[in-house]
């Protein structure tokens, strides 16, 4: 049967498990557009930006277990969309990004808005396919998708020109391609239990590719069966119970001095399915690069990747929830007393660091009290998402996360990330509570998405911390030059958020005092259909969860 080729990604689309798909409108693909009104199965997302889009196709895909898809216009509008090309590359997270083109006849003129995307995109996507002939559109859509979830995960474009989308084909739909899942070597499974079982201190790291349940209830059973302590990496901690047993806290930007002395003593590292980055490795120090000072082993379905920075004393080329089912099939062996004291160690420290407490402060509340009072109200199943800013050191301290819940951000720390996502996320379970957390810098680039949240009936809990200023850059300002101004850089003016809420048809509440978070966080918290806004007034001066400015600051909210 002749159809267009719109009409067969639509088809090809919904055959790779696409029910939603994310964009802004554009001229560019009309034909792609029209067609979804003959496949009702895929529900269009009109966003306000497209970061946003981007963002919701991200969250969506990670919810989903699967790439997530956006579409956008050419020129303007992915050059908008760059910044989840950026996430997805450096988390290692599936997205497919469909981008709409000139006409080919126009191709090479430098057409409106046309641009090379081979060359534009070549460092920020695992692939760029050209679709110029439709008897190749299905095989296009098909590869695109295999090469995003294959090895390391990331994000593939495709490129669409405009007048192809109209062309009629009879090609039939490519159907997926199943995912190739490496698996150990018997023989390096052999030396990692060897290295486990004569191993002091050791220590694992668990990361993105360890993202399904069953894998992080094995991660859990291997934890216990192999006497092994589990420390969550940058941006996930909620791989692993923190009131586990065999917790270890959290290691990432900013890790307490307390906790990673501690953390440094170990014998072997084992980072399954953690790509290994900067802020993760403390700035290539723990483990040091390129010769790491404790046993390294790497684990990461890519090969291209382990020893890419480190030379490991063993690496692995596995998907590493293969690597655990193997060494639950083998003998541990008893854990020996030193052993057992090392897991307990870890664990009351980092219980103690996470202990509601914190200081007075006399600019705005101490964020650390709103975080751990909403930590009580988090339900089993939350969604959490959060964007970056020393903001969110707060949460990664004071929020006990608990198998079920879930948290989305852009772990590479590109901000804006967390408005979209929560309506992304609440749109894919709408029972479901979704909480975003989000610094007042980030709710001006993507918090237009609360009208996205309106249109299509999202209902997330959106917490703004607002202190007044770009909270990330006045902390690493004030770290290189203590003592020195640094308010003129980086202090914002900000809207009462409340009330912005409420333009949009959203409830919006403020929390500037103590005594209002009782007040305010029942009502907040309270399950309804609209979108929900907290605007919490915190103090500038607590820089972050760990750390207050090296001087008195001279904030006046503007």
């Amino acid at each position: 049967m002749t159809q267009s080729v719109g009409l067969i990604i639509a088809e090809s689309l919904k055959a790779h498990g696409i029910d939603r798909l994310f964009c802004v409108p554009g001229e560019s693909y009309l034909g792609l557009t029209d067609a979804l009104n003959d496949v009702p199965e895929i529900g269009l997302v009109v966003c306000r930006h497209e970061s946003g889009a981007g963002y919701m196709a991200i969250a969506d895909g990670l919810l989903g277990k699967r790439p997530g898809a956006c579409v956008v216009s050419r020129g303007p509008g992915l050059s908008n969309a760059m910044i989840a090309l950026h996430t997805a590359l450096h988390d290692a997270v599936p997205l497919v990004m469909l981008i709409g083109q000139v006409e080919r006849r126009d191709m090479g003129r430098m057409a409106l808005q046309e641009q090379d995307y081979s060359k534009l995109l070549a460092d920020i996507s695992k692939a760029v396919i050209e679709v110029n002939e439709a008897s190749q559109a299905s095989e296009a859509i098909a590869r695109g998708f295999h090469l995003a979830i294959s090895g390391t995960p990331g994000p593939v474009a495709i490129v669409l020109p405009e007048d192809l989308l109209d062309e009629q084909s009879d090609l039939p739909v490519v159907p997926p391609r199943a995912k190739t899942l490496p698996g150990p070597l018997p023989e390096d499974l052999q030396q990692l239990a060897s290295m486990l079982q004569q191993a002091k201190k050791p220590l694992i790291w668990p990361g993105a590719c360890l993202n399904s349940e069953q894998a992080l209830a094995d991660l859990e059973r291997f934890a216990e069966v192999w006497a092994v302590p589990v420390c969550c990496t940058n941006k996930r901690t909620h791989q692993f119970d923190s009131s586990h047993t065999h917790y270890a806290g959290h290691v990432g930007i900013r890790t307490p001095k307390r906790l990673l002395d501690q953390l440094k003593e170990t014998d072997l590292l084992v980072a399954a399915g953690e790509r290994l980055t900067d802020t993760l490795s403390q700035y290539y120090t723990f483990p040091i690069a390129p010769n790491p000072q404790m046993d390294l082993v790497h684990i990461w379905p890519d090969a291209n990747e382990v020893g890419r920075v480190w030379s490991p004393a063993l690496g692995m080329a596995s998907d590493p929830h293969a690597v655990i089912k193997g060494l639950l099939n083998l003998s541990p062996g008893n854990p020996t007393p030193e052993r057992l004291e090392w897991i307990q160690r870890l664990h009351t420290v980092q219980k103690a660091l996470s202990e509601p407490s914190w200081d007075k402060v006399e600019d705005g509340l101490n964020f650390a009290s709103a975080i751990c009072a909403i930590d009580s109200r988090l339900t089993k199943d939350a969604v959490i998402t959060v964007d970056a800013g020393s903001f969110s050191t707060f949460l990664y301290r004071y929020t006990h996360f608990h198998r079920g819940q879930e948290m989305l951000t852009s772990v590479v720390g590109a901000m804006g990330a967390a408005v979209p996502m929560a309506v992304a996320a609440s749109l894919r379970d709408p029972g479901r509570q979704v909480v975003a957390f989000v610094g007042d810098g980030g709710t001006l680039m993507t918090g237009n998405e609360l009208a996205t949240a309106m249109r299509y009936g999202a209902n997330p809990i959106i917490v703004i911390a607002d202190n007044g200023y770009y909270g990330s850059i006045g902390l690493h300002q004030d770290t290189r030059y203590p003592g020195r101004p640094f308010e003129s850089a980086t202090q914002l003016a900000n809207p009462d958020f409340a009330a912005w809420a409420r333009s949009f048809g959203a409830k919006g509440y403020t929390i500037s005092t103590q005594d209002q978070i009782d007040q305010v966080l029942p009502q907040a918290f309270t399950p309804c259909r609209e979108p929900v806004v907290v605007h919490v007034k915190c103090s500038a001066h607590q820089m972050s969860a760990w750390r207050q400015a090296s001087r008195k600051l001279n904030f006046t909210r503007l």
